[in-house]
């Protein structure tokens, strides 16, 4: 009976910090689309992983991809937090954005955890879901 609580005790604090993993993962993407929104492409360059820096080198080159590639994240009109998968390093969180324009974009968020907290390792964008009536 004592290893049966035991292992329910264990498996209930794993959940329990799962959930609060996914948390701080979606507070890291939401910060970064606030300095997106605010064009403060400096704010936003902290919170991409060491890949992402070294790829682009600069907040002004990492701006310039994300207005040019990306920009749904960077104006976005509303946001929405789906699934989180992880393999235990590597977090993927699905993000759905509405854009301006009303039009849907599905992204999913390589996340991985650094000795500064979580950053975005990479973001891929996903088929826009199916809209019917």
């Amino acid at each position: 009976m004592k290893g049966i609580l035991a292992a329910v005790a264990i498996a209930l604090g794993a959940v329990g910090s799962a959930q609060a993993d996914e948390g701080a993962i979606q507070r890291v993407i939401g910060a970064q689309i606030e300095a997106f929104k605010a064009d403060d492409f400096t704010t936003a360059f902290t919170y991409a992983a060491p890949n992402i820096k070294g790829m682009f080198g600069t907040a002004d080159n990492f701006g310039l991809m994300v207005r040019r590639g990306y920009p749904m994240v960077w104006q976005p009109g509303s946001i929405e937090y789906l699934g989180t998968d992880s393999d235990g390093a590597i977090w993927m969180q699905d993000v759905l954005i509405t854009d301006g324009f009303g039009r849907l974009h599905q992204l999913k968020y390589t996340m991985i955890e650094t000795p500064d907290g979580w950053k975005i390792a990479g973001v891929q964008l996903l088929e826009a879901p199916e809209v019917g009536a």
